[in-house]
């Protein structure tokens, strides 16, 4: 008798169970066929505010685009939901409404199955659209590609001076030295330091010695900001942070990141704090090697403290008469010319940017030109320059004296003033807010104009 109280029990609560839950089913079901106006408006409103959280991301995605920059691949990923949610999904709840208006049983009811249908996709795609919404709350929607270093190759005529090809070997195995962290190397304005280097950068990238190359110009007047917006650029990395303290520290955890990384400052006149710009280097990081560049031998083992030290100096004779001919052409080699050639060349000093510069001047130029050139040349120079010779430093001025126009002349002068690694922009914009050019009003035309400017003129062969 307890027996079978207990199974009445169990069984009545069962039934309870089921019959309670198909009733909340019914319900609910039935409440899809009542509310469906209410599931429909609530969708399309937001709907609404999906559009409008797309049409704001795509603005992002516009001018990120403009930027050069890429697209994040859960952007675009985004995009094509809310694209396809507000396209076809809404496309797909209105038939869905069509079909709802239209009354069963000749008009004479409800159609309930339409409602219903209609109401519960309205609901599902209403959690999907709250899902996009909450998706699409993106802080950033592009990328930059890290920039590979842009080294300039060096004119092959740098692999013919056995003078550089000894101090270039001596230097790339300093470079594999894994006890050396900071190596220099000096010499007079336009020897060739900084094309030497672009060298080592070359070779060091060609053999794969480290795992990132970075190189920054520092000049006379260093502008910290600035040479850490160079390494930072190579590398990828954005500052957020305002303080110059801020960015160095950030700037100090990311080349911490790269086991083996290669430092090129170019360009040294006095002493440098490399943890104000946020390079680590010794103990702080041990996979860090630097290559310095300086006119000044105390700068690099005094100010800076490296450890090797390699001088690059002027050409040897032989070498500075064969560059001379490779730029001035064969024809220095007649019987006419070869005389008073061989004395322009001897007035370069040795040095490879007076003997590109004035080379190049007279290339393919009559012995009258020639012989005005050297007797000029041979005029005493009024420079009191101490690191740059009084034949060089001639060469050079009169190659300045030489050129057709005054726009010509100051476009050198500034060239001259923002230093070899001034970039085409960079030049563009100064010479048009200096109006060194007349006759010219947009920037279009200014570009125009300064394409035209001599080959010699450009900032990489022109400038100390």
């Amino acid at each position: 008798m307890k027996n079978m109280e207990v199974i009445t029990g169990t069984a009545s609560n069962l039934v309870a169970g089921v019959v309670g839950y198909v009733f909340q089913k019914i319900r609910r079901n039935f409440s899809y066929v009542c509310r469906y106006r209410r599931m429909v408006s609530g969708f399309e409103k937001k709907v609404e505010m999906l559009k409008d959280k797309r049409d704001i991301v795509l603005l992002d995605v516009d001018a990120a685009r403009k930027n050069d920059e890429n697209i994040s691949p859960e952007v675009n990923s985004w995009l094509a939901k809310a694209d396809k949610m507000i396209d076809l999904e809404l496309k797909e709840v209105k038939g869905l409404e069509d079909e709802a208006k239209n009354k069963c049983f000749i008009g004479l009811c409800p159609n309930f199955k339409a409602r219903y249908q209609l109401s519960k996709k309205a609901e599902e795609d209403a959690g999907a659209v709250d899902e996009l919404l909450q998706q699409g709350g993106f802080d950033k929607v592009s990328y930059r590609d890290v920039p590979q270093p842009v080294v300039v190759v060096p004119p092959k005529d740098f692999d013919d001076f056995d003078s550089r090809k000894l101090v270039f070997n001596k230097i790339m195995e300093a470079v594999k030295d894994p006890n050396l962290n900071i190596i220099g190397v000096y010499g007079m304005p336009g020897v060739g330091k900084t094309t030497l280097v672009k060298e080592v950068i070359r070779q060091v990238k060609e053999d794969k010695l480290f795992d990132s190359v970075v190189m920054a110009v520092v000049t006379h007047t260093p502008d910290i900001k600035k040479i850490q917006d160079q390494i930072a650029d190579t590398l990828g990395l954005t500052f957020k942070e305002q303080s110059m303290s801020g960015r160095a520290s950030r700037l100090c955890q990311r080349l911490k990141k790269e086991k083996k990384i290669f430092v090129v400052l170019d360009d040294i006149w006095a002493k440098l704090d490399l943890m104000e710009v946020g390079i680590p280097f010794g103990d702080e990081h041990q996979g860090c090697t630097m290559l310095l560049t300086s006119r000044d031998l105390n700068v690099l083992s005094k100010d800076m403290d490296a450890k090797m030290r390699y001088s690059i100096g002027v050409l040897e004779h032989e070498e500075a008469w064969e560059f001379f001919k490779k730029i001035a052409g064969d024809g220095v080699e007649s019987s006419d010319l070869l005389p008073i050639a061989t004395e322009v060349a001897k007035k370069c000093g040795g040095l490879p940017i007076a003997i590109r510069t004035l080379a190049t001047s007279l290339r393919n130029e009559p012995p009258f030109v020639w012989e005005d050139a050297l007797r000029q040349l041979n005029r005493p120079s009024s420079s009191n320059f101490i690191e740059v010779s009084a034949a060089a430093y001639s060469s050079i001025e009169w190659s300045y004296d030489r050129l057709q126009s005054e726009e010509y002349k100051q476009i050198f002068l500034l060239c001259s003033l923002m230093g070899h690694n001034i970039s085409f922009e960079v030049l563009l914009v100064c010479a048009m807010g200096l109006g060194l050019f007349r006759g010219v009003n947009t920037v279009e035309e200014t570009r125009n104009r300064l394409l035209t400017v001599p080959c010699q003129l450009l900032p990489t062969t022109c400038l100390f």
